[in-house]
């Protein structure tokens, strides 16, 4: 499987695929920031009859009171998402077939204090979050986006639309930047937003400001934008997204460009697949697994935290499904040993400018399909078993697969796969789409290759 295998002939796949493109770039544009991501896979469940639940209320039965349909849920953890659908029948046996994603993307989120400015520039304060390309943020136009939280607890989703800037040196004043660009990642990261010559919207109370202005105040700037007081705001989590919209092009629009790709087109696949599979409210969930779409937050910085992969979210979700289904601890373990969770990430795609970054022999292309992870050393999860339920996958919804492992002196990355597996104890494959550009604000896939991706994971959501 060095080599992309052949899908079965589809006469229509240009058109599906293009339309799964373009429905991605639509959920891209509405998830500026994890917590618009998660919010927007709970809207879209919700629109076809997934119940929303409450982490603090009791739960119902995961398998009663719902006919011969069963049932289908999603709770949201902070920037996190949890969506799930249990077929007519299911025991406290049944297994789950997990495609685990990520919503955060690296960039910059804004710091404490964050109203700065010099030489006659508002600025905003932004600390690098993960691990960004930073030259590729320079002279875009970019949004804050993400939430507040008032005084009286109430979260509040908030994006200011193009705001922002990281305006480079001019080439005038650095005759040596084409020869090896150096970014201070405290000194020259830092937007401008506005002048202090200039007035700024309506909205404000900010303290000091003139009536009707923001003072060059970034939280009364953003309490403008969400429809509440500046003096209100007692939290908030706010990262810099990009505002330029993805587009397809290339020559017979082979391509799709857009800001967080990683892992934005993981999230949107398991989402479509748990769609098809689980159907509406009026229809039976399809396959003998019980379907899970997890998307966990702060992957890009390790995973540690209450909404990350390293954290109780999916296990006390599934705990809490075993329990519907009135499982013992003795049929919970049963379940687990028989479920396997797929980690989907993005990977790389051979660089045609840089090919000796790559392993000689496994060398995955953009447009080939949807790619297997494999790493000696356990960055990533998968194993023989792992990678035959994979091919098994691929095969049954006719799409191409391929093969990725980094060269020996290019260290790899990782994933949510290796703390989900260490965990639960669940089998886990680690598989993605092979991009260019990666943790660039505007990365690089083929139009065709999510669509495989997505064909795959309803496969595996099938059991």
């Amino acid at each position: 499987m060095s080599t992309p295998s052949t899908p079965v002939t589809d006469p229509n796949l240009h058109d599906r695929a293009l339309a799964h493109a373009n429905d991605l770039a639509t959920f891209v544009e509405a998830s500026p920031s994890s917590y618009h991501a998660a919010h927007e896979v709970a809207r879209r469940l919700e629109a076809v009859g997934f119940e929303r639940l409450d982490e603090t209320a009791a739960w119902p039965s995961a398998a009663g009171g719902h006919g011969h349909t069963g049932g289908r849920y999603v709770v949201v953890r902070d920037g996190a998402v949890i969506a799930w659908a249990v077929p007519a029948g299911a025991t406290a046996t049944t297994p789950f077939a997990v495609l685990g994603a990520h919503t955060d993307s690296p960039g910059f989120k804004l710091k404490p204090r964050p109203s700065v400015g010099r030489e006659g520039w508002w600025q905003a304060g932004v600390e690098v979050y993960g691990g960004p390309l930073l030259n590729s943020w320079l002279d875009r136009e970019l949004e804050l986006a993400g939430r507040l939280v008032t005084a009286d607890g109430e979260e509040h989703l908030v994006r200011t639309g193009p705001l922002l800037r990281i305006p480079q040196l001019a080439i005038h004043l650095d005759r040596a930047a084409n020869d090896g660009l150096a970014l201070d990642k405290q000194q020259h990261t830092q937007p401008v937003w506005g002048l202090a010559s200039a007035s700024g919207p309506a909205g404000s109370d900010a303290a000091g400001a003139a009536p009707g202005t923001s003072g060059g105040d970034v939280l009364a700037e953003l309490a403008h934008h969400a429809g509440v007081r500046a003096s209100a705001v007692a939290g908030y989590d706010v990262v810099v997204a990009d505002t330029q919209s993805p587009r397809v092009f290339g020559a017979h629009g082979a391509f799709l460009a857009s800001g967080r790709l990683d892992n934005l087109l993981s999230v949107h696949a398991g989402l479509v697949a748990l769609l098809e599979v689980a159907g509406t409210s009026d229809g039976p969930v399809e396959g003998d697994a019980i379907p899970v779409l997890a998307a966990f937050d702060h992957e890009e910085i390790g995973s540690e935290s209450r909404s990350g992969a390293s954290g109780p979210f999916l296990a006390d979700v599934l705990d809490r499904i075993a329990a519907g289904l009135g499982a013992t601890e003795e049929e919970r373990h049963r379940q687990l040993a028989a479920s396997l969770c797929v980690s989907s990430d993005v990977g790389h795609s051979v660089h045609p400018n840089y090919p000796e970054r790559h392993d000689p022999a496994n060398r995955p292309l953009a447009g080939g399909g949807p790619i297997l992870k494999i790493n000696a050393n356990q960055r990533y999860t998968t194993d023989a078993h792992g990678a035959a339920a994979w091919a098994r996958a691929c095969a049954r919804a006719g799409v191409p697969s391929q093969e990725f492992v980094s060269k020996n002196t290019v260290p790899c990355g990782s994933t949510i796969g290796p703390l989900t597996a260490t965990r639960l104890g669940i089998r886990t494959v680690d598989v993605g789409v092979p991009i260019l550009s990666m943790h660039s604000a505007r990365e690089l896939t083929a139009v065709v290759d999510p669509w495989y991706l997505c064909r795959a994971v309803v496969e595996i959501f099938r059991g």
